[in-house]
């Protein structure tokens, strides 16, 4: 397969249907892992092309790319059992997050995946023992300056990011899915309670909760950013689990149209079978689909206008009017630019 790449739809394709890049030619494979890559599902594609006859050189970096992801996914174990003893003697419930979740548990979402963080979530009022006792066990905080702590305390659905300062890992200590100050007020005490145990003193998020998270993450809170990344968890957990009870939990969740979203660009790009219902476009779909394809055949970022105005809107629904033209303004001078 020849001719420029202009997005990332062939990242896209090669995950719906592995068997499409047996006709791709050298250019072809070069802006595939190039995308692959920048999109943090690499790993995943390495997964899904496994076993079928492609060139050897990409045959390297696909195996280089199993290997990494195997490395990855035992340490997110590792620093889920030392989140786990460290907060043992809270009584605390510590409920996965995102991708260590899905290899807690074994969910197809997890095979091949990129890991970064750890995500935890843990009751607010109790959210000052999980930080001393984190603390104790070697975490410290990373952001240097006051503003950044205040501002995480005050408005934000985390803690400060922490990291541990002998084995260089950060967490994330959420008390709910969406910062307090957005349009959408997720029930936290719901995804909590609803929560099931996936290990010795572990859980996760129930299966509806678990998409309406990866919704919201990706529709109702950020900016796009990682995108294909979180429609194929998507994708996954559906095959996995289903849609059944999942437009009652969104909408009690206030998560509808993100979820709705979600599903329809799932479908669109992955080829995700989702009931009638959810088919429906509007208007701002295209839009979206061309902000989650935004990279050229090096990998690299295009579409800067549209990036620039999913930035703009990441922050637009994450707080009110004033409250983000004075925080915006404050990282200004700061130095902080998007």
């Amino acid at each position: 397969m020849g001719g420029a790449v202009n997005d990332a739809a062939i990242l896209a394709r090669a995950l719906r249907d592995p068997h499409a890049v047996l006709a791709l030619d050298g250019a072809g494979w070069t802006a595939l892992l190039a995308i692959a890559r920048a999109e943090q599902l690499i790993g995943t594609l390495a997964h899904r092309v496994e076993g079928l006859p492609i060139p050897p050189a990409a045959a390297r970096v696909l195996s280089d790319a199993r290997a990494s992801a195997e490395q990855g996914r035992l340490v997110a174990l590792w620093e889920a059992e030392m989140a786990r003893r460290a907060l043992a003697g809270t009584g605390l419930p510590v409920i996965l997050l995102k991708g260590t979740a899905f290899v807690a548990a074994g969910l197809s979402a997890g095979v091949g995946r990129a890991i970064g963080d750890l995500d935890i979530l843990v009751p607010r009022d109790r959210i000052e023992d999980a930080e001393a006792a984190l603390f104790a066990a070697g975490w410290e905080w990373v952001k240097p300056n006051a503003y950044d702590d205040a501002y995480y305390r005050r408005w934000m659905h985390e803690l400060p990011p922490m990291i541990h300062r002998e084995r260089d890992r950060m967490i994330d200590v959420h008390h709910t899915i969406l910062p307090p100050t957005a349009r959408i007020t997720p029930d936290a005490a719901g995804l909590i309670g609803d929560s099931v145990v996936v290990g010795e003193g572990l859980r996760m998020l129930s299966p509806a909760d678990m998409l309406c998270h990866a919704a919201a993450h990706l529709f109702a809170d950020g900016d796009l950013a990682g995108g294909m990344r979180n429609l194929w968890d998507i994708h996954c957990l559906i095959g996995e689990f289903g849609t059944d009870g999942l437009e009652a939990r969104a909408a009690h969740h206030g998560l509808g149209r993100a979820v709705a979203r979600a599903l329809r660009m799932t479908e669109a790009l992955y080829g995700t079978p989702i009931p009638d219902r959810w088919r429906e476009w509007d208007l701002a779909d295209p839009l979206y689909r061309r902000r989650l394809l935004a990279r050229d055949g090096w990998g690299r970022p295009t579409r800067r206008l549209t990036r620039l105005g999913f930035f703009m809107r990441s922050h637009a629904i994450r707080m009110p009017p004033a409250m983000l033209v004075r925080h915006l303004w404050t990282k200004w001078r700061m130095g902080h630019r998007p």
